[in-house]
Order: C-alpha cells, then sequence, then structure tokens
C-alpha cells in the first residue's frame, strides 16, 4: 500500500470518529426532543379528552399560537421551510427559539383539538438545537449541511421510533426523490441514538399489525399498483388543497387572525362530524388495521388537516397523512381483494410517501413499523403513488429569503 492510500485511509477514519461523535450529540439532542414533544402531546390529548368543551376554544388557542408567534418567532416563522433552505444555501444559525416556539405552538393546537401531526416539530426542534452545535464545534458550510442533515434524520428516527426510515428521510427529503449521500454515516448514528434515547426516556412508539400478507400475483400486483395511484392522487389532494388555503389566508394581513378564522371553521366543522378527524387521530388509524371504517374518513381528514395547518396552527402533516392513507386503504379493501390491514399498512406509508416524495424512507417505514413481508406491497404502492402525486410536495415550498436572522 502506498503512502498516499495510508494517508487516505487514515484520513477517512478519523472522519468515521469525528462524525460517530457528532451523530451521537446530535442523537443526544433530536431523542431528548422528541422525548419532551412526545410528552407534551400525550398530555395535550389525555387533557382534551378528559375536558372535550374545551374545543370550543379552538379559535382563541389559534390566536394565542398566533400572537406568540408575531412578537416571539418572525425569524422562524418559515419553519421546517427554513430548515431546508439553511441546508442547501447557508446563510445564518437557525435561531434557538425555534424549538420552544413550535413546542409551545404546537402543543396548543392539540390541546384544542386542531388536525395537525408532530414530524414538523420534531424537525424544526432537532434542526434548530442541534445546529447550535456549529459555531460551538467550528463547523463549515459542507460539514454544518451534514449536521442539520444528520438532525432531520434523528428527529423523524427518534419521533417515528424508525430510525432506517430516518436516515434515508434525511438524504432524499432534501432532493425531493433523489438521495445525496453525503453525511449518510452521520444521518445513521443520529437515528440510531435519537430513537434509543427517545426509548431511554420512558416513551413507547405504538404498535401495528399486519399477520396476513398473501403471496403476491399477477392480480395482486394490479390491485397494489391501483391502490398507489389512489394513494398518489390523495397525496396530491391534500398538498394542492393545504397550499390553496394556506395562499387564501395570506391575503389575511393581521397574521394572528388566521388561526383565529381558521380555528372558528374547523369548531363549524367539528359541530357538523364530530371529533373524529382532530388531533393525531392514533386510534382511528389503529382501527384501520383492525375494523372496517367510513368510507369517507379520509377525506375528511384530508380537509380538517389542510384547513388548520393552512390558517396557520403548528405542527406537522406525516401523521395525518398516515391517518389518511390508513383510513383510505381500510376503504379499498372490499374493492381490491385484499385485506384490509395490509391495505391500510400499504396506504399508511404510500400517502406519506408520496406528499412528501420521499417513496425510499416510506417503502423503509413499512418494513420497519409492519415487518419485511409488507415491503413488496409496500414498495408497489409508495412509488405508484410518488409518480402519481404531482411535482409539488409538503416540503418543496420556495425559501422565503430574509425571514431568519440570528
Amino acid at each position: 500500500m502506498s503512502k498516499l492510500a495510508r494517508l487516505e485511509q487514515a484520513q477517512g477514519l478519523l472522519d468515521l470518529c469525528r462524525w460517530l461523535i457528532i451523530g451521537s450529540m446530535i442523537g443526544i439532542i433530536t431523542g431528548t426532543s422528541s422525548a419532551a414533544l412526545l410528552r407534551s402531546l400525550d398530555w395535550a390529548t389525555d387533557w382534551r379528552a378528559a375536558h372535550p368543551s374545551i374545543v370550543w376554544l379552538l379559535p382563541l388557542g389559534g390566536l394565542l399560537s398566533g400572537l406568540i408567534y408575531n412578537y416571539f418567532g418572525h425569524s422562524v416563522t418559515a419553519g421546517n421551510h427554513l430548515l431546508v433552505a439553511e441546508i442547501e444555501a447557508p446563510q445564518a444559525i437557525i435561531p434557538v427559539r425555534m424549538a420552544p416556539l413550535i413546542l409551545i405552538g404546537t402543543t396548543i393546537a392539540h390541546l384544542f383539538g386542531a388536525s395537525v401531526g408532530r414530524e414538523g416539530t420534531a424537525l424544526q426542534m432537532a434542526g434548530s438545537l442541534a445546529d447550535q452545535l456549529t459555531p460551538i464545534l467550528r463547523l463549515n458550510n459542507p460539514d454544518r449541511r451534514i449536521l442539520l442533515t444528520a438532525a432531520i434524520s434523528g428527529g423523524v428516527g427518534s419521533v417515528f421510533g424508525t430510525p432506517l426510515t430516518g436516515m434515508v428521510f434525511g438524504l432524499e427529503v432534501l432532493k425531493f426523490g433523489g438521495l445525496r449521500y453525503e453525511g449518510i454515516f452521520a444521518c445513521l448514528i443520529a437515528a440510531i441514538v435519537g430513537d434509543q434515547v427517545t426509548i431511554a426516556w420512558g416513551l413507547d412508539h405504538q404498535v401495528y399489525q399486519i399477520s396476513i400478507v398473501p403471496e403476491l400475483t399477477i392480480w395482486r400486483l394490479l390491485a397494489a399498483i391501483g391502490a398507489g395511484i389512489l394513494f398518489g392522487l390523495a397525496a396530491r389532494v391534500f398538498v394542492s388543497l393545504t397550499h390553496q388555503i394556506k395562499g387564501y389566508f395570506q391575503n389575511i394581513n393581521y397574521a394572528p387572525a388566521r388561526p383565529l378564522i381558521g380555528g372558528a371553521l374547523v369548531l363549524i366543522a367539528i359541530q357538523l362530524v364530530g371529533v373524529k378527524y382532530i388531533g393525531l387521530g392514533i386510534g382511528t388509524i389503529v382501527s384501520a388495521f383492525s375494523s372496517q371504517l367510513s368510507p369517507w374518513d379520509f377525506a375528511a381528514k384530508i380537509g380538517f388537516t389542510a384547513l388548520s395547518l393552512g390558517s396557520g396552527f403548528k405542527g406537522g402533516e406525516a401523521t395525518p397523512l398516515f391517518y389518511i392513507g390508513a383510513t383510505l386503504g381500510n376503504a379499498l379493501a372490499p374493492l381490491l381483494g385484499l385485506p384490509s390491514p395490509l391495505l391500510a399498512g400499504m396506504g399508511f406509508v404510500a400517502v406519506f410517501g408520496g406528499a412528501a416524495h420521499v417513496p425510499l424512507a416510506a417503502i423503509l417505514m413499512a418494513i420497519e413499523l409492519f415487518g419485511a413481508p409488507v415491503g413488496s406491497y409496500a414498495g408497489i404502492a409508495c412509488t405508484v403513488s410518488y409518480l402519481c402525486a404531482g411535482k409539488s410536495g409538503i416540503y418543496s415550498s420556495p425559501r422565503i429569503a430574509g425571514q431568519h436572522r440570528a
């Protein structure tokens, strides 16, 4: 071996050790922040269930959240788009205030009954907190990109209990369907450590059961393709409707009034159809794997979530997308001749993969959550969904220039 080869090998080993340490630090940060988020949302959901009349205060909850961001959150209003933009074109350290503000805003949304998720919050907390390591470790821009990408991986891996999904999600989401392999080791370490730290804090993740996975035949292949098309169209409708509603509410000049009005509209919808479609809806997602549900549940969840997020409530899209996909798959079971739990699981990951433009991460999520036998069906559904979901995704909004300063 030449001297140059030995030097390159030594440098590679040093880089590996360096990112092992940094990735572990990121994992500790993301796992702890995800644990705090999950505890907070468990409390908000339980309190709302014990005091259901609190939903009448949903418009005031929206106003409170809007006022908090209006006075303290101008620098972090862009949310996930700010995080993605800093990875693509670094400008300034993400303000640390993003973490407590998004946690408070998301807790308010869940407490009063908005239909929002949690992954967006996990990503923003992970990214803003991990980015504080940049000046401490004196990272240059390329290394900072790896750090923030690993923070995304750690956030997803820890909040859902799916570390391999987290790793690929962090690499995949920034190119909206194309992988970038820089920092793959840091992403893997951050996701694994983040997941383990969340577990160490005493948090358990929901378990889903798919007991019957039939052999893949030509007819079942065609059924899976058909389901994938419908999952992709559902993702497309969700993204388009959310963006349209957000555009309408942007016409309201006073930002805190947007979630106030949006909350009033969601409250009217609650009075019409009940509280089934508010919050995370984990109970309904679980039911989609074991019993036949109303065939319109997925459509109602699309409307509730698009209105909640589009009007300015804080949270994420992933868990509502899981709900939409699982209930749509449940509704399709009698038509496509596949087992209801299998279709619910396929929809769970495929609508999310299509809307987020992360088909590979979605396939891995299916394997981590439901087991390897589901992989072929999930692979078909996620790939077709991604191809049918359209160019616009939940993370593909353009950069809002000048909205952040340290």
